[in-house]
């Protein structure tokens, strides 16, 4: 499970993570050490490594200045079960919010995922050949005796080849030739279009409502799993292309080949060894230390103290098996421009001993932004007009013309980070998006000039009140 993280150093991470994030080094420090240190305890001897707990973070700063996409880059980093909560979603409703304890189920959920899709991988060349076979089967059934029925269906669908070419020394021989040749066909697509009738397994059995007193989520999901389990699977018979037969029987294949136990234990142990649980708008539930004891405080306090023994570290039960989040990692953000961290219950603001504060952006974040990154909006722009085979250039004023606007727009409005660029470049290239392939064919090129930007994003700039356009 360690061999990922083993040739992830801190400073590689950080250079992972500029690749995708323009700026705020010291929140990237802190994660890279915190993933880090994960390595470092599940290698550390055994009688310390329960004791090692990890350093839970808490993020400040403004919407828009990267602290989600921080936790979610760096899951992606370390392959690791990851999962995002908003705290304000505990208190709607008064205090009826949803269970805290869901965010660690989904979490399960996701390294099931993970795990299951890597087992899949494993198994993926043999279930390959067992869907040929299946195929074959239909195309060219096998001979036993000496039926001989299935080599003149085959004989048909040869596209022109003929099998009395060479008579071999048994009926037997030419069904095994014809389903070589046949496989060849199947491997290199030459049967794609082809239709054919399979039998996809489905199970019979519906879902089950309760009818009388409350039962926890845990407890419906394996009742319905057990009477899942207990009703008869039946086939389902459909005609599809061969191209489809593959993708349909290749997941069915596949997943008889995995051991789900196996699949569910290692679940387990990536969800509580590599797990990360990022919780948004954890101001929201800060309650105001004034002394008032009524009202909504009520709600976000107790918020807090459900999260806190998940945070502290607890056993949860799954679907899956008992999940202990003591070593799940907890990255909790928030504006708090109201509220302040203080606020917080003191045995929640405990649990995250780490606290780094993001920067706003500025102006020439912005035009990094646009420019540097993997993903950045840009090339994202040219990625899209080059599948209608359409080239897409941006001019280096027309950047920094873009960079300036969005950073206006936000100054006079309200700030609402990097995601402002999303809301300027469609300002700016819907027309174009929207003239593809009608007006603007293929072979094109556009070229964005600062001109351009000017013309096209001057009523952005004019417009103080810019309702439309805040997000």
């Amino acid at each position: 499970m360690t061999e990922h993280l083993d040739r992830l150093t801190p400073r590689q991470i950080v250079a992972e993570l500029d690749q995708y994030i323009i700026g705020q080094h010291d929140a990237k420090r802190h994660v890279a050490i915190a993933l880090r240190n994960r390595w470092r305890r599940m290698n550390s001897p055994e009688e310390i490594q329960g004791e090692i707990i990890p350093n839970n973070i808490l993020m400040i700063g403004a919407t828009g200045v990267g602290k989600t996409e921080i936790a979610r880059r760096l899951a992606k980093i370390a392959d690791a079960p990851f999962v995002k909560v908003e705290a304000s979603k505990f208190t709607e409703v008064g205090y009826v919010g949803r269970d805290v304890e869901s965010m660690v189920r989904d979490l399960v959920e996701q390294a099931v995922g993970m795990v299951k899709a890597q087992k899949k991988e494993e198994v993926k060349i043999r279930a390959e050949q067992m869907v040929e076979d299946a195929i074959l089967d239909i195309l060219i059934p096998p001979m036993h005796a000496s039926s001989t029925a299935g080599v003149g269906f085959g004989n048909d669908n040869g596209n022109g080849s003929s099998t009395s070419e060479s008579m071999p020394d048994s009926d037997q021989e030419l069904n095994q030739r014809t389903r070589e040749r046949f496989r060849e066909k199947i491997r290199n697509g030459e049967l794609d279009s082809r239709k054919i009738e399979i039998e996809i397994q489905q199970s019979s059995g519906p879902n089950v409502g309760m009818i009388g007193g409350a039962i926890d989520d845990v407890s419906m999901m394996n009742i319905q799993e057990m009477i899942g389990n207990m009703m008869p699977r039946r086939g389902k018979k459909r005609k599809v292309t061969v191209e489809e037969a593959k993708k349909l029987l290749l997941e069915e294949e596949a997943s008889k080949l995995i051991d789900m136990d196996e699949v569910k234990s290692e679940a387990i142990q990536k969800a509580e060894n590599l797990g990360i649980i990022f919780i948004d708008e954890i101001d929201k539930v800060a309650s105001s230390r004034s002394g008032g004891s009524g009202g909504p405080d009520v709600s976000r306090e107790g918020v807090q103290r459900d999260l806190l023994p998940i945070v502290e570290g607890s056993a949860v039960n799954t679907k899956h098996g008992i999940i202990n989040t003591d070593h799940i990692l907890f990255i909790a953000a928030g504006a708090f421009h109201v509220a302040k961290p203080s606020d917080l219950i003191p045995e929640l603001q405990g649990r995250f001993p780490i606290r780094v504060e993001l920067q706003s952006l500025t102006q020439d974040d912005f035009y990094q932004i646009l420019k540097e990154p993997k993903n950045a909006l840009t090339k994202q722009y040219e990625a899209m007009m080059q599948s209608e085979q359409v080239e897409l250039r941006f001019q280096e004023e027309a950047i920094r013309e873009i960079a300036k606007i969005a950073f206006e727009v936000n100054s006079e409005v309200e700030n609402i980070g990097a995601r402002r660029l999303q809301t300027v470049m469609s300002s700016l290239l819907n027309d174009f998006m929207f003239d593809i392939p009608d007006v603007i064919g293929p072979n094109a090129h556009v070229v964005v000039t600062k001109e351009m930007v000017d013309e096209k994003l001057s009523k952005l700039v004019q417009n103080r009140d810019l309702s439309q356009f805040i997000l």
